[in-house]
C-alpha cells in the first residue's frame, strides 16, 4: 500500500493490577502473596495528560511493523523506544495545544479524508479498511490516529505559517537565479538525519550535540545503515520512517541543503551540516529531471471566487458552523437573501467586507481543500460547505479566464517556491520551541 500508515498514540487510563493474597488450604500459617505484577502504569506525564505503558507498547509493534515492511533494519529496541516516547510525547503537545485553539475534527470530515485515502490507493472504502486490518491495525484505532493527525497538521500549519516571512529582495534573487539557470529543475529524493540543538543552548550542550552528530557519521562511514541510524538517532519528524523526506524540487528545499547534495552523488551522504536548530546530515537517494510541464505553461486559467467563512471554535462547534452555511445556501438559492450580504453578515474573514469577494484566483493560491471544490463548481454554482484548516465555506464561482502569466504571478510563484524552501525549518523551529516549553516528567527506570 502507498498510503503510508500513521501511528498517533491513543489515550487509554492508566490502572494496575493489584495482587491478591491466598492461603494454603492444608496449613494455618497464611502463604507469602504473590508479588503484584504491573500491567500498565505510566511512562511519561505530558502537562496534565499521561502517556501510559500499553500505548507505547502497541505504538512499539506497529512501528517495528511498518519498519519491517520497509526493509528498515531494526535499532537496539531500547533505543528505538526512546525515540517513540519523544515522538509520542511531541505529538501530544501538538494535539494539546490544537485543543486549546478549539479545534477539532469531526466524523464527516474524518469520513471525506478517509475516503480521499482509499481513492488514492485506488480502492473502496471497505478494501482500504480491509488493507489496514491486514497490516494488524483495527480500523477504529486507524480513524482516530487520522483524525489526530489531522489536528496536529492544522496546528502545525497556522503557527508555523505566519513565521515565514519573504522580503522583495529575495523574490527579486530567486527569478534572476531561474533565469541564469543553464539546466532544466531538478527533483531530488532525500532522507535526513537530525540531531536537534535545544533553544538557547549553552555552548556545552551545542558541543554535545555535535558529538552526538560526529558519531552518526562515524558510524556511516563505517558501513551503518542510514535509515536504521535516523530511527535511533534522528530528532526530525521523519525519524521514524528511516528519515525518508521523499521527492522534493531542489529550488524547494533550503539553500543550505541543495548546496551540500550538490556535491553528492547518488547513494552518498554528507557532511554535517549546521543550521538554527541542530545539525543535519542528508542522503541523496535519487534524483531526476522535475516534470515543468505545470512550470513552463504559458497560461493559467484563473477564477474569480467569492465565499463566506465560518469557523469552529470553543463557542461554535465543527457540526453548528457546517449546518449554518446550509441555512445560507439555502437562503441564497431560494432568493430569499443574497450572497453578497450573507457574506457581510456572517463570514469571519476579510473579505466580508466585499461580499466575500475574494478576485482573481490562481492555482495554488488556495489551500488544497478549498481549491478542489472551486474547481468543481460551475460559473454561479454554490458549493456545499467545505471544511479547509481555516474553517468552513460556501465557495461561489463567478467567472473563469485563460490568460499569460504575468510578472505579478512570476513572482507568487517564486514566493510560494521560497515559503515551501523555508517551511520545513520554521516547522522545526516550532516543534523544538513547543517541546522546550512543554512539562514533561518521565516515569520510566531508564530516563
Amino acid at each position: 500500500m502507498k498510503q503510508r500508515t500513521l501511528f498517533s498514540a491513543i489515550a487509554v487510563s492508566a490502572s494496575l493490577l493489584a495482587s491478591q493474597a491466598g492461603f494454603a488450604q492444608q496449613s494455618v500459617v497464611p502463604s507469602k502473596p504473590p508479588k503484584a505484577q504491573l500491567v500498565n502504569n505510566i511512562v511519561a506525564v505530558v502537562n496534565d495528560e499521561v502517556i501510559t505503558r500499553q500505548e507505547l507498547n502497541e505504538r512499539m509493534v506497529s512501528v517495528e511493523r511498518r519498519l519491517k515492511a520497509q526493509g528498515t533494519a531494526l535499532p537496539d529496541r531500547t533505543d528505538l523506544q526512546k525515540q517513540l516516547l519523544e515522538r509520542m510525547i511531541i505529538d501530544r503537545a501538538q494535539l494539546q495545544l490544537a485543543k486549546e485553539n478549539g479545534m477539532r475534527v469531526d466524523d464527516v470530515m474524518l469520513d471525506r479524508t478517509l475516503q480521499r485515502m482509499a481513492e488514492q490507493n485506488k480502492m473502496s472504502l471497505q478494501e482500504f479498511r480491509n488493507q489496514i486490518e491486514r497490516e494488524g491495525t483495527s480500523y477504529a484505532r486507524f480513524r482516530e490516529e487520522i483524525r489526530d493527525d489531522i489536528m496536529m497538521q492544522r496546528i502545525r500549519d497556522r503557527e508555523v505559517d505566519s513565521k515565514i516571512l519573504i522580503t522583495e529582495s529575495e523574490v527579486d534573487s530567486y527569478l534572476a537565479a531561474e533565469a541564469s539557470a543553464k539546466a532544466g529543475k531538478q527533483e531530488v529524493n532525500l532522507s535526513h538525519i537530525l540531531v536537534r540543538i535545544p533553544e538557547n543552548a549553552t555552548a556545552e550542550q551545542i558541543a554535545l550535540r555535535r558529538s552526538r552528530a560526529e558519531e552518526v557519521v562515524q558510524k556511516l562511514r563505517s558501513g551503518g545503515d542510514f535509515a536504521k541510524l535516523a530511527v535511533t538517532y534522528s530528532d526530525s519528524s521523519e525519524a521514524l520512517k528511516g528519515g525518508e523526506i521523499g521527492w522534493r524540487e531542489q529550488d524547494r528545499i533550503p539553500q543550505l541543503f541543495v548546496d551540500a547534495i550538490n556535491k553528492l552523488k547518488v547513494g552518498e551522504f554528507s557532511d554535517i551540516i549546521r543550521s538554527p536548530n541542530g545539525f543535519h546530515i542528508l542522503k541523496l537517494a535519487g534524483k531526476r529531471a522535475a516534470n515543468d510541464a505545470q512550470n513552463g505553461a504559458a497560461s493559467v486559467q484563473q477564477t474569480r471566487v467569492r465565499h463566506i467563512l465560518i469557523k469552529a471554535n470553543q463557542i461554535v462547534t465543527e457540526a453548528e458552523a457546517r449546518q449554518k452555511l446550509v441555512e445560507l445556501k439555502q437562503k441564497i438559492e431560494s432568493k430569499a437573501t443574497t450572497f453578497e450580504d450573507m457574506a457581510k453578515s456572517f463570514s469571519a474573514d476579510g473579505s466580508a467586507a466585499k461580499g466575500g469577494e475574494l478576485g482573481w484566483i490562481y492555482p495554488g493560491d488556495t489551500v488544497p481543500e478549498f481549491e478542489q471544490a472551486m474547481n468543481k463548481l460551475k460559473v454561479n454554482e454554490i458549493s456545499d460547505p467545505v471544511q479547509s484548516p481555516f474553517g468552513f465555506h460556501l465557495i461561489q464561482v463567478l467567472e473563469r479566464k485563460t490568460e499569460d502569466q504575468s510578472k505579478d504571478r512570476q513572482r507568487m510563484a517564486a514566493r510560494q517556491a521560497l515559503r515551501e524552501r523555508k517551511a520545513d525549518e520554521a516547522q522545526q523551529d516550532w516543534l523544538r520551541e513547543l517541546r522546550d516549553r512543554t512539562y514533561v516528567e518521565y516515569r520510566t527506570e531508564d530516563q
